[in-house]
């Protein structure tokens, strides 16, 4: 690519008998009627562009199917690289060729025959928007330094991945099945890890063609500059340590990924920290587990908005798609962004798998239901607007057997957590949102953890739970699904809350679309939000409010029913205090912020005060009628 006269139908004939590939040159594909209006001295416009563009990307798309091609075409604008690339997956490589304005302008006064005009150099350069990928050569180099230039390139991978463990090479397969051509680094421990990316090339049929390596330096160096590099390994002191060990062999404009669950803070450090070397750093949660990194997660970047402009084509390649067909990932927003709401999508996870958690208790402890009858109740309720894949997913389980054991019974109930529940709950601490379900949930796994001493309390307490009659199932459907929305209200508010705190500009309705598939909250709720939120509260939406009116006597129901009855429910119960609190106008606040004044001066504002002047009371004066 690039403005004319700078060489590309040369180097690309040179290219195409280096290479054995055939070259195609774009002006061939002109219509007459632009060759005619550019020979008149009439720059084209986006329209006269529109079909050409779209009869070279329909040409690029055939030469697929056997060995590819090499295509010269100017290339100017990124939409006319969008509609040239469509449907091209990673098998495009682009080289800009530029030079001078009176280089090629000495160029053009000595080229015969051909229709561009001198008189319109200026305008091609006025046009010419730089992408921020591919390969730059200066074109006051031989054509043969070119093509050796873009030979070498050209052998080199387009994409690099550290760390091979279940994600890691997951997401490695994910990427080769679109084309990337792949470099794959794992760490060499001897006795435990060794040759681990080698064996993964000899494992997966999918990775056969990508480069193995074990040598760090001959890893970054085997992949094409900007660098692009994903970072699969554990959140914490190990990403500082590879980053330490990348820095050397990295260059200016490279971008690194971090894709584990680091913590928003930790990736502001490490942008700040790499950005002082000239490399451009993301956070980049991904969800959906080893299935979804296989087969297409939901994917949440942010940081360095030049980095994601390089990586995106590669990030929309792998990632889910959503109902419409667009990839389920967005460049968030600045700094840590992305890592900050892929923490509160796992806070929001530990509240939904909570819910269904007390709803199966209700169901088989409290009703004496079966586990095939309660299966039967989710599978109908996959139907309504209570779908998603966690009820689908816990559908599958209640019917699994081990034998003539279910599986579900041969589990130890101690619930396990990765950090990313307990971060939410801690940064809605600071950022003083009320989270009070989803920290439900994360306290409902530490007392789970407690397993030794629940069973000595059981015996030493020995307090009877009574069994509990369900006699409408939709009912407590009803429950669930009202408890979901508070889930996502707290969700949501939080992150909008550090939106406002760190100045980020985060588009929430476009976040809520990249949940609504590959992720693990995905559902229909999440697809309903992608069309409604907007960055106010979710249960003051119109429709959501008409949902809760109707309907918060069944979450009540639920609640009074499994308390008396001795059940715990903490995110049920949570979830109903909170709606009582969030519709109260008027609440008991008063008497703490009067508490506080009388003994630690703190002051109040008053009701009948409009402006925001503190008060204070000498409480030890009382003033009685």
């Amino acid at each position: 690519m690039g403005v004319s006269a700078a060489g590309k139908s040369t180097v690309g004939h040179l290219l195409s008998k280096a290479l054995d590939i055939p070259f195609y040159d774009g002006d061939d594909y002109h219509p007459q009627a632009n060759k005619d209006k550019m020979a008149s001295g009439q720059p084209l416009n986006d329209h006269d562009r529109q079909g050409w563009l779209e009869s070279l990307n329909a040409l690029a798309n055939a030469t697929l199917q056997k060995d590819g091609c090499i295509l010269a075409c100017s290339a100017l604008k990124e939409s006319y690289r969008e509609i040239l690339s469509h449907r091209l997956g990673h098998r495009t490589d682009w080289v800009l060729l530029h030079g001078d304005f009176d280089l090629l302008r000495d160029r053009m006064q000595v080229r015969n025959g051909h229709f561009m005009p001198q008189s319109l150099l200026q305008s091609q350069f006025d046009t010419l928007e730089k992408p921020v990928y591919g390969l730059y050569l200066d074109v006051k180099q031989s054509p043969e330094s070119l093509v050796n230039a873009i030979v070498n390139y050209y052998r080199q991978t387009s994409f690099g991945l550290i760390g091979l463990g279940v994600m890691g090479s997951s997401l490695a397969r994910n990427l080769a099945r679109k084309g990337v051509r792949l470099s794959l680094f794992n760490r060499h421990v001897p006795g435990k890890e060794e040759k681990v990316a080698e064996k993964a090339t000899q494992t997966f049929p999918e990775l056969a063609d990508a480069q193995a390596f074990d040598n760090l330096e001959a890893f970054v160096l085997s992949i094409q500059r900007p660098r692009k590099i994903f970072l699969m390994i554990n959140a914490g002191k190990a990403v500082d340590a590879v980053l330490d060990d990348l820095v050397p062999f990295l260059d200016f404009g490279d971008v690194v990924m971090d894709g584990g669950n680091s913590h928003y803070a930790d990736t502001l450090l490490r942008m700040d920290k790499m950005g002082k070397v000239g490399v451009r750093f993301l956070g980049v949660g991904v969800s959906g587990g080893e299935e979804g990194a296989l087969h297409g997660p939901a994917i949440m970047p942010g940081g360095d908005a030049v980095g994601y402009q390089i990586v995106k084509p590669y990030l929309r390649a792998i990632a889910a798609k959503d109902k419409h067909g667009s990839p389920c990932t967005t460049y968030v927003g600045k700094g840590g962004s992305g890592h900050f709401v892929k923490m509160v999508h796992n806070g929001m996870e530990y509240a939904e798998m909570q819910l269904l958690a007390e709803l199966y208790q209700c169901m088989r402890f409290a009703a004496k239901m079966s586990p095939e009858a309660i299966a039967q109740v989710f599978e109908q309720a996959l139907q309504t607007e209570a779908e998603s894949y966690l009820l689908e997913i816990t559908t599958r389980i209640l019917q699994h057997r081990t034998g003539d054991v279910l599986t579900l019974d041969d589990i130890l109930d101690q619930a396990a957590h990765k950090g990313t529940g307990n971060w939410t709950t801690v940064a809605a601490s600071q950022l003083g949102e009320p989270a009070t379900v989803l920290t439900a949930a994360l306290n409902a796994r530490y007392v789970s953890a407690n397993k030794d001493k629940r069973v000595q309390a059981a015996q030493m307490y020995d307090f009877a739970t009574q069994n509990a009659v369900v006699t409408d199932v939709g009912s407590i459907l009803q429950a669930y699904q009202s408890a979901r929305w508070i889930v996502h209200h707290q969700g949501f508010s939080l992150i909008q809350k550090a939106a406002e705190t760190y100045h980020w500009e985060l588009d929430f309705r476009e976040l809520a679309r990249i949940w609504t598939n590959g992720c693990i909250i995905r559902s229909r709720m999440m697809e309903q939000l992608a069309e409604m939120v907007d960055g106010t509260s979710i249960l003051l939406h119109p429709n959501v409010v008409a949902y809760l009116k109707a309907n918060k006597e069944h979450l009540k129901a639920f609640v009074l029913q499994n308390t008396a009855a001795g059940w715990p429910i903490p995110c049920f119960s949570a979830a109903l205090d909170f709606m009582n609190a969030f519709t109260q106008a008027e609440s008991p606040a008063n008497l703490i912020q009067a508490q506080r004044d009388l003994f630690g001066a703190h002051g109040y504002r008053r009701k009948s005060d409009h402006a925001a002047e503190s008060h204070h009371t000498i409480w030890t004066t009382l003033n009685k009628t």
